[in-house]
């Protein structure tokens, strides 16, 4: 009895992650094709119907769009023309800075705000936070963040000198606060 449990509970060890593995593959397959639809009615009525692995195609297609949307972006006129939409359009959406904070700041873009840092505390201990921008004045706005939702959490105003910056990427520092801090230590020891 102890054999055949075990050897269950051991397989079961082996095909759920497989499954779970699988059913994330499809998911991100049909996202892929999901973005592609807009560009793929472009095209004429019944164009890629008999696509041979659709995923591999829509992958494609997302690449190559973006490799010519890349190009033109390069262009002045066109930088030009992106900024001030942004300017004018985008940036008057209520969300849209925030996400394009955080998205940046996961790529690592040097404009990026949601910088990781530790906020001094009373005592000497110190709390993890993102310092969402500098004022200038030696204040600075502080998000401090709930565990494990690492991206919600209380937003604070803070003396620069009570902030002490982290060396490492977002990604690694929210996912240490999604973990309930374990990883936070490995960000503090880089220098």
């Amino acid at each position: 009895m102890k054999f055949i449990k075990t050897t269950l509970y051991g397989g079961f060890l082996v095909l759920f992650p497989l499954l779970l593995f699988f059913l994330a593959l499809n998911e991100i397959a049909g996202l892929l094709m999901a973005l592609v639809d807009p560009i793929a009615d472009l095209f004429p009525p019944d164009y890629f119907d008999d696509a041979y692995l659709p995923g591999v195609l829509a992958t494609l297609i997302i690449v190559i769009v973006s490799f010519l949307l890349g190009l033109l972006a390069r262009a002045t006129l066109i930088r030009r023309l992106g900024a001030a939409f942004e300017r004018n359009v985008l940036e008057k959406i209520p969300m849209y800075t925030m996400l394009k904070s955080i998205s940046s700041a996961f790529l690592d873009a040097e404009t990026s705000s949601f910088t990781p840092a530790l906020l001094g505390k009373t005592g000497g201990s110190q709390e993890p936070c993102y310092i969402v921008e500098e004022h200038g004045d030696g204040l600075a706005t502080v998000m401090v963040p709930w565990t494990p939702a690492s991206f919600a959490g209380s937003i604070k105003v803070a003396p620069v000198d009570e902030l002490q910056k982290v060396n490492c990427s977002l990604d690694e520092f929210s996912r240490s606060i999604s973990l309930m801090g374990v990883g936070v230590g490995d960000c503090m020891s880089r220098k």
